[in-house]
């Protein structure tokens, strides 16, 4: 473990089973890393890089007992190079402005973030999020984090939420306007990202977990090349999804 993390104290505790949010019939564990207030940025981009990431100010990663399916992964960006696919979304997507922000309550953003969950993931639980809900996964941080807006024409399109790493970008959440027939924001989206690390001079983009056999999981695969924690040392992966 690294002096830094060492320094802070940090108790890590296992979760007990729950369902698995990916793979269907399956139980899954976490480790949490607490307490999470003494988590601050420089201690937050080493537990990354060793597999954690964080959904509010709860910080943890996979630790099921006979599983592994979960790895995390990175965007090497100085190295990536949009396929032809992505590149049409790029020119897709032209007409958005982005604008970064704090981590502020806004009603527009919120009714966006509601639609979304609607449409795409109806019936799992977060749809039925209320303010509280969202305000606690997607503005509580103890990190380096901030919003990014997109809007088209000055209308909202689409919201990330952004940490800021020693070594990277960590892309933890977006949602978008569900309803445009044809778009491809999420690939946009984390082309743009790809983009904001390169201007900030950092190395990677952290994209969470990837699960093989996970079909919502198979598009972080199609950027190239990618990087996973695999028995604790980032290396290239070669899947090549449907």
């Amino acid at each position: 473990m690294n002096p830094r993390i060492q320094s802070l104290q940090l108790q890590f505790y296992a979760t007990a089973p729950y369902p698995c949010s990916y793979l269907p019939e399956q139980l899954a564990r976490s480790q949490v890393a607490v307490p999470s207030e003494v988590i601050d940025a420089q201690s937050y981009s080493q537990l990354v890089q060793i597999g954690f990431r964080r959904s509010g100010q709860f910080v943890y990663r996979p630790h099921c007992d006979r599983c592994r399916a979960c790895v995390p992964v990175r965007i090497p960006v100085g190295e990536f190079e949009a396929d032809r696919s992505q590149r049409r979304a790029l020119q897709r997507h032209g007409d958005l402005r982005a604008r970064l922000l704090g981590l502020e309550y806004s009603d527009a953003h919120f009714m966006l973030y509601q639609r979304y969950q609607a449409r795409r993931h109806a019936g799992g639980g977060m749809d039925q999020d209320g303010r509280e809900q969202y305000e606690n996964f997607i503005l509580k941080s103890n990190v380096a984090s901030f919003l990014v807006e997109f809007r088209e024409a000055g209308q909202l399109r689409m919201v990330s939420l952004i940490d800021q790493l020693d070594d990277g970008m960590s892309s933890v959440y977006t949602f978008y306007d569900p309803d445009v027939p044809g778009a491809s924001y999420g690939v946009y989206n984390v082309l743009w990202q790809v983009s904001l690390a390169r201007q900030f001079g950092l190395p990677y983009l952290y994209l969470g977990y990837w699960i093989e056999q996970c079909g919502k999981m198979a598009y972080k695969t199609r950027y190239k090349p990618i990087e996973g924690l695999v028995d604790s040392e980032w290396r290239p992966i070669d899947a090549k999804p449907d």
